[in-house]
């Protein structure tokens, strides 16, 4: 099992910023799922552009209109979930993530089953187990995002948890 830092100095806000990190060459799928994390960022303030990111990701098979929907109602009121991943983001400071953003991506002896797709982990700090995120390698040596299961619920905020 290997893991590897991908390190943003800011979070870019739009598709051009975006498509400019030296991540978006997705030459690896651990920066292919990183990029992920860092559109969802921008949802909770400007959807419409993390919808073109992500659809950046995803390359030859664009989000449905179902996949749109299903993001809407994953990020419903959950605009801290996509920060989670970041390194330092927990419960007790309301996921505000150290700087510079740094998303740790892990493989398993289970990744690389599959000829063609990696399925890594990403370890969100609201949640006790890592979460899944796939990527398929297209015959332009790129790696795109083909399905992903880190919007699940975590744990809320304390500063939003009337129990904690």
């Amino acid at each position: 099992m290997s893991q590897k830092s991908i390190v943003f100095s800011t979070l870019p806000q739009s598709l051009n910023e975006f498509s400019s990190l030296p991540q978006a060459a997705m030459q690896n799928p651990f920066d292919t799922a990183a990029m992920f994390v860092a559109a969802m960022c921008v949802y909770p303030k400007n959807k419409d552009e993390a919808v073109k990111m992500v659809n950046f990701l995803k390359g030859p098979k664009p989000l449905s209109g179902y996949d749109i929907q299903f993001l809407a109602n994953r990020m419903r009121g959950k605009d801290y979930l996509p920060k989670s991943f970041f390194e330092g983001a927990i419960p007790q400071n309301s996921y505000a993530p150290t700087q510079p953003y740094t998303i740790a991506v892990s493989d398993n002896p289970y990744s690389y089953q599959e000829e063609g797709y990696a399925k890594l982990l990403l370890q969100s700090g609201g949640a006790d187990n890592p979460r899944p995120i796939q990527m398929r390698l297209a015959k332009d040596g790129r790696w795109y995002l083909w399905e992903q299961f880190l919007l699940s619920d975590i744990r809320q905020p304390e500063a939003d948890d009337p129990w904690a």
